[in-house]
């Protein structure tokens, strides 16, 4: 195997491994007096410490017109934090404080793949003029930089706090994979030393036109279907759907090009897009992740991967990294 960018991700993994067994054997324990643990219930008994807050500032809430029964769409995202897609996360943000999406709608949806919103910015004549202040980012930003930690440790992403690389102990058919403050990422195995996003359902990611164009993040698309891994290092991902995404995921798809609606009359109407923390302290959205590097998030690896309860009878003996889904929670409003 070429030397590694990771510091020998096989060794780190073998680390990981170590600590999980470590942090399983509360879980053997349970098994042999008989019960069965499920990945849910590990979700459900983790302590209140192995969760972390997500700032409704880093929270992107889109407000869609009502369904055909007059129900509400609502559709959080959770922005990537910095360094990750730090230029085009940005510019969101620019374009969600001048309001730019209100108005504009989801226009395309291809059958397990995407659902697409915006205004078409790559038709100049015709689109919403954009914001001032708008950042062309360079294709070198898809992906971060890793920083080496001790021999004896794992490496770690300054986001801006230090944040520990998680390898995923199982195989990856597209990459060496691992898990950094809450964010499912592969990693360089060939000297590189660096780190990106990857696309899974519910994965946000910033639509672009050819190459050395990267899109300004006025274009986004949410992964509706299986995971598009080939996109990886192409595309900008910028963040993922953590509660509605049943409002794009059913939508009807596309029979124009590209999955793009034949009929304009078939758009779904986009009413507001707002940062999470713009509406008052007592209307922000509030959720929690499962925090990587917690004891809880080992043995929940583990099970997603070695599934022994009741309804399974072989246990798969592997999990690739978006079929982990790391666990998102709403917060009770005190």
């Amino acid at each position: 195997m070429p030397s590694s960018g990771i510091t020998t991700p096989m060794i780190r993994a073998a680390f990981l491994a170590a600590t999980t067994l470590c942090a399983l054997a509360p879980q053997a324990q349970a098994q042999e007096s008989g019960e069965r643990p499920t990945p849910a219930a590990i979700v459900a008994s983790a302590p209140a410490g192995d969760w972390r807050a997500i700032d409704p500032a880093e929270l992107l809430v889109m407000e869609l017109a009502q369904g055909l029964r007059g129900e509400e769409r609502r559709v959080v995202i959770q922005l990537l934090p910095p360094p990750f897609a730090r230029g085009w996360v940005e510019n969101i943000r620019t374009l969600a404080r001048a309001h730019w999406w209100d108005g504009t709608s989801v226009y395309r949806v291809v059958d397990n793949f995407v659902a697409q919103w915006g205004d078409g910015e790559d038709k100049q004549r015709i689109a919403k003029p954009l914001p001032e202040g708008l950042r062309l980012v360079p294709e070198s930003d898809y992906v971060t930089a890793v920083q080496p930690g001790p021999e004896d440790g794992r490496d770690f992403v300054l986001v801006p706090e230090r944040a520990d690389v998680v390898v995923n102990r199982w195989l990856d058919s597209y990459a060496i994979t691992a898990f950094v403050a809450g964010w499912p990422v592969g990693l360089d195995d060939r000297g590189g030393r660096t780190a990106w996003p990857v696309h899974c359902y519910g994965t946000v990611g910033v639509a672009r036109d050819l190459s050395p164009n990267t899109g300004t993040g006025a274009e986004l698309y949410a992964v509706i279907g299986h995971a598009p891994r080939p996109l990886d290092r192409n595309i900008a991902v910028v963040g993922r759907v953590i509660a509605g995404i049943e409002h794009l995921a059913t939508l009807p798809r596309g029979t124009g090009e590209a999955g793009v609606y034949a009929n304009p009359a078939e758009r779904v109407p986009i009413l507001s897009v707002r940062l999470g923390d713009e509406p008052p302290a007592t209307q922000q959205p509030r959720f929690e992740y499962l925090a990587t590097d917690s004891d809880s998030f080992a043995r929940y690896v583990h099970l997603r991967a070695n599934r022994r309860d009741t309804f399974y009878q072989v246990p798969a003996g592997g999990v690739d990294v978006c079929g982990v889904s790391v666990p998102v929670r709403r917060v009770a409003a005190d």
